[in-house]
């Protein structure tokens, strides 16, 4: 008999005479964190590690996804007696739909390799109260998703639901781990943006103003911006979703099974089992909590690029100002966009946009694209230090996967870091000491401190909490592992540069691929980890020469031409966006 563990491992019994037999991203995460380091444990190969699949899945799903958004679209018209559009409930419950669509599928399939054949199986899950697991609003269910705990509710809901006959179920009580919580004390910045600038937004606001929230802009350019569109600054924030709890009573509805794939079905089945409250039980109190917000009734437009995902109580006002003509205008606010072969942010946000600001990118096919430039970067200027270190950028990804993009996914994580590792250790003693090796501040439990104090206790560690600008401005050589916002910035600004990562966990489209072998032909970008550190030793001794090169700043200019663009004049170009958009 095998023992399929699917949960916390504080809860179950040292069975040490079990074979224990890892499910998914467990086999590939916890063999290397020493939990069951005594047991006999066995493994299943992970399906999306056969990234050919992985994208085939994402194709798949996606037809599935609208499928299903539409007719829960109308469900929930039906339930909340109201009559909104597709794009009203894409908005809000869009983001949601697509990832727990995604996540489901994941651990799905990894269920039925383990239980595809003859065999009896014995399974401890953790027993649970009915809907002890249901999210309260999109904010609550994205901190949930890279939980073990949610993890292992999922994986058991399904193993009870669908291989009942084949597993020996015992249930097991969870054990209540008490978590302490940190007030983070909130700086001068943010103490204005959230208590003055509302304050007297109360004596100057205008009912049609044009609305921004989380632009992503900096600070004086958005204030600048909203001055020249002759309206006093308004920093608007937001406040958190209600909670509501979930009703066994308000979930005694299904959508519809005809037709379909095996896993279509099981999705219909989960959805109204895991629908955060928000869109359920609390959604006439979003809806009213959203009414009372002190926000223009009638704005011009609306302006962010963060607050489309995870904001239900802005997503609701939005999507209902969005019935009534209202434009919603959306920013780009990571480099994975347009460059990426598959990316659910880019189609969600595209999908539900009037306007869509990228970097300088854009699609023929597509109308509401409008290239600006990195908004990020408008109005900042950060110089290096020709004879500093070495700043070595390091990325996180959840032990989970939760949404299939071109990212490395779940376990292939430690491949990331394994590459880290060949990068810094073919380097000599002396060059990798000149290395700053920054953390994501956010571990996800993943022990990084912990692992880079085992594998390499001379490397100089940052934990990722000060601001990056300020040690950039010490550096002289600026290193990135990953496909994000960290190298267009850097190339923006003119600083050195160093790329690499593996092209198998970050697959490039069409239009994205020359820019990068332009890229890689001058020796900023490489494939290989090894080859970025012979480029690092190469130069040096004379970084800033090197940089300097005219093939190298002719690529770079480029490149961010395509990708992380500064025009002459950001506020003008933002201000004729706006003012064009309501003629």
């Amino acid at each position: 008999m095998i023992l399929i563990t699917t949960g916390l491992e504080e809860t179950f019994p040292k069975e040490h005479d079990k074979k224990i037999f890892f499910l998914g991203e467990w086999c590939k995460v916890y063999n290397k964190k020493y939990i069951w380091n005594e047991l006999d444990s066995q493994t299943i190969p992970y399906h999306w590690d056969d990234r050919k699949k992985l994208y085939a899945d994402h194709q798949d799903l996606q037809v599935i996804y609208e499928k299903i958004l539409l007719e829960l679209s109308n469900k929930l018209n039906k339930i909340h007696q109201v009559e909104y559009s597709l794009r009203y409930w894409r908005i809000l419950i869009g983001p949601w739909l697509g990832y727990f669509t995604q996540i489901l599928f994941d651990r799905w399939f990894m269920l039925k390799v383990a239980f595809d054949n003859d065999r009896k199986y014995r399974c401890y899950i953790v027993k649970r109260t009915p809907l002890s697991t249901v999210s309260y609003n999109m904010d609550h269910f994205t901190k949930q998703l890279f939980t073990d705990d949610w993890n292992e509710a999922i994986y058991g809901q399904l193993i009870e639901k669908y291989w009942a006959k084949r597993v020996q179920i015992t249930w097991v009580e969870k054990v209540i781990q008490k978590v302490e919580t940190f007030i983070k004390k909130k700086s001068i910045k943010e103490y204005i943006r959230e208590k003055v600038f509302p304050f007297l937004s109360k004596f100057f606001l205008k009912q049609n103003n044009y609305f921004f929230i989380s632009t992503y802009l900096p600070l004086k350019t958005e204030l600048k911006l909203q001055i020249r569109l002759r309206q006093f600054p308004n920093l608007w924030t937001t406040q958190p979703s209600p909670v509501e709890r979930p009703s066994t009573k308000k979930r005694k509805w299904t959508l519809k099974i005809h037709g379909g794939n095996e896993f279509d079905k099981i999705l219909r089945y989960m959805i109204p089992m895991h629908i955060p409250t928000a869109y359920l039980e609390g959604y006439s109190v979003l809806k009213q909590e959203a009414k009372n917000l002190p926000w223009p009734k009638k704005p011009k437009s609306i302006f962010t690029s963060n607050a489309y995902s995870g904001d239900d109580l802005f997503k609701v006002w939005a999507a209902n100002n969005t019935e009534n003509g209202t434009p919603l205008i959306i920013g780009q606010h990571g480099g994975n966009y347009g460059m990426n072969k598959f990316l659910f942010q880019e189609y969600h946000q595209l999908k539900i946009a009037d306007k869509w600001l990228s970097w300088g990118w854009y699609y023929k096919n597509r109308q509401n694209i409008i290239p600006i430039g990195i908004l990020k970067s408008f109005g900042n200027k950060i110089n290096y230090n020709p004879n500093g270190f070495a700043l070595m950028v390091e990325m996180i990804r959840p032990r989970y996967s939760f949404t299939m993009d071109a990212f490395p996914i779940a376990g292939q994580f430690l491949d990331y870091l394994k590459d880290q590792e060949i990068f810094l250790s073919s380097l000599p003693i002396e060059l990798r000491q000149q290395v700053l090796l920054r953390l994501n501040r956010n571990d996800l439990d993943w022990k990084q401190l912990d692992r880079w104090k085992d594998s390499m206790p001379e490397v100089n560690i940052d934990l990722g909490i000060d601001d990056i600008r300020q040690k950039i401005k010490k550096c002289r050589l600026y290193i990135t592992t990953y496909n994000a916002t960290t190298h267009l910035e850097a190339l923006s600004w003119n600083v050195p540069t160093i790329m690499f990562w593996n092209p198998k966990h970050w697959e490039l489209n069409k239009q994205a691929e020359p820019y990068f072998e332009m890229l890689k032909n001058v020796g900023i970008f490489h494939t290989s980890p090894k080859n970025a550190a012979k480029k690092m030793i190469e130069i040096w001794d004379d970084v800033d020469g090197w940089w300097h090169s005219e093939n190298i700043q002719k690529s770079r200019k480029l490149f961010i031409k395509q990708y992380a663009h500064i025009p002459e004049d950001p506020l003008s170009s933002l201000q004729n966006l706006f003012l064009h958009n309501n003629k």
